[in-house]
């Protein structure tokens, strides 16, 4: 699909909707977009290729928007293969393009692929290349999320290339409600663990002056960027996003699912609106992620298995503290019909986050709720909301 960024930088998307797992992990219902781009101007550069699946059809468009003319550069920003799939594809039909890119980025390339011969410029932070009117300056952003990322700032038409940065899960859509939750779930389970590189980038772009941001996944941005950068910013220092509670469970027989969901109820009427429970034994772990990260606190109720805690909670956990999770409160709801050993597995794991408020009050129920589990569930919100 080819699309207008402005009447000379064009927009090629390919929409992938058969795609089940981005990544072989992350669910994508909606599919998603591998995105390139193409300036026009006495010299020609594209902006990254697409995935190896879809070369045939992307070239197709590449060939459309050239209208004969022969492409000079190729900027290589990022070398994930859904990205970097179609490189050799592009070198067969042009064998005279030259590759940009940085230190890392050839070194990189060449462990994928056995390229041919080809032309290269090696780029470093604050250079820029000239296509006539237009100008990129590259921007290393090492981290986001590999090592070899870069963006790239179009100078006279205000536009950055941002890389894996800012994009979302789904095919494009504009509007805000729609980018948000895809956007934090992309965002926190792929790049979650880089905050800090993220933070610098952000204190870059701040130097410049943006008017549409063009990532290599989901809709180019044009309107109300603030907002984008925001979240952004938001994410990369660990804040909560929103005041609210994700009480993510792990039930065998349904038991420690019927707690939460009393939990949720009980929390509700005492005024807490933003309250999810979400069954990680059967639901999408990554949203569980990307809830956890949005809501200042998580409770989470388990039931004891093996000993330790029920797999799919302790998959969680582990996830949390692999995208650094850090800066929320913390509540323990635990199950054991006999032998309760839920408890003293994710503690330690919930101890071992960054500035994390445990609370002190904790539950622990016997196969099922009893009244005095209804009354400490009620102590647990109280100190939760306190």
């Amino acid at each position: 699909m080819i699309n207008n960024v402005t009447d000379s930088i064009k927009y090629i998307e390919m929409d992938d909707t058969s795609i089940e797992l981005f990544e072989n992990q992350y669910k994508v219902p909606d599919g998603i977009t591998y995105n390139s781009y193409v300036i026009l101007d006495d010299k020609i550069a594209i902006m990254d290729t697409a995935d190896r699946n879809f070369q045939t059809e992307w070239f197709a468009d590449i060939e459309k928007v050239l209208g004969g003319r022969t492409p000079d550069y190729l900027v290589v920003s990022h070398v994930e293969p859904d990205h970097s799939g179609s490189i050799q594809f592009l070198l067969d039909k042009y064998p005279d393009i030259t590759l940009v890119g940085n230190a890392k980025t050839f070194p990189t390339l060449n462990q994928f692929y056995s390229l041919s011969d080809y032309k290269s410029i090696v780029v470093k932070e604050g250079d820029t290349l000239s296509l006539g009117n237009h100008n990129l300056k590259f921007i290393m952003a090492p981290m986001i999320h590999w090592p070899e990322v870069m963006v790239s700032y179009e100078t006279e038409e205000k536009i950055l290339f941002s890389a894996d940065a800012f994009g979302k899960f789904g095919v494009s859509k504009d509007y805000l409600e729609e980018w948000l939750d895809e956007a934090r779930r992309y965002y926190i389970n792929i790049v979650g663990k880089y905050g800090a590189p993220v933070s610098v980038l952000l204190k870059k772009a701040a130097t410049l002056d943006i008017q549409k941001i063009c990532p290599l996944h989901g809709p180019v941005l044009s309107d109300n960027l603030g907002f984008y950068i925001d979240k952004y910013s938001t994410w990369s220092s660990y804040k909560p996003e929103e005041e609210g509670v994700l009480i993510a469970v792990a039930s065998i027989h349904g038991n420690t699912l019927n707690a939460a969901n009393k939990f949720a109820g009980i929390l509700k009427d005492k005024g807490i609106t933003n309250v999810s429970v979400i069954d990680l034994a059967n639901g999408d772990i990554t949203e569980a992620v990307s809830l956890a990260f949005k809501y200042d606190k998580l409770v989470v109720a388990a039931a004891s298995y093996d000993g330790g805690v029920f797999p799919c909670m302790l998959n969680f956990l582990n996830l949390l503290s692999s995208k650094a999770y850090q800066n929320r409160t913390v509540g323990i709801i635990e199950n054991g019909s006999w032998a309760p050993s839920a408890m003293r597995t994710m503690k330690p794991i919930i101890e071992s986050y960054k500035n994390i408020n445990l609370i002190e009050t904790s539950v622990t129920i016997k196969s099922s709720l009893t009244d005095k589990n209804i009354e400490e569930l009620n102590a647990l919100a109280d100190e939760l909301i306190k």
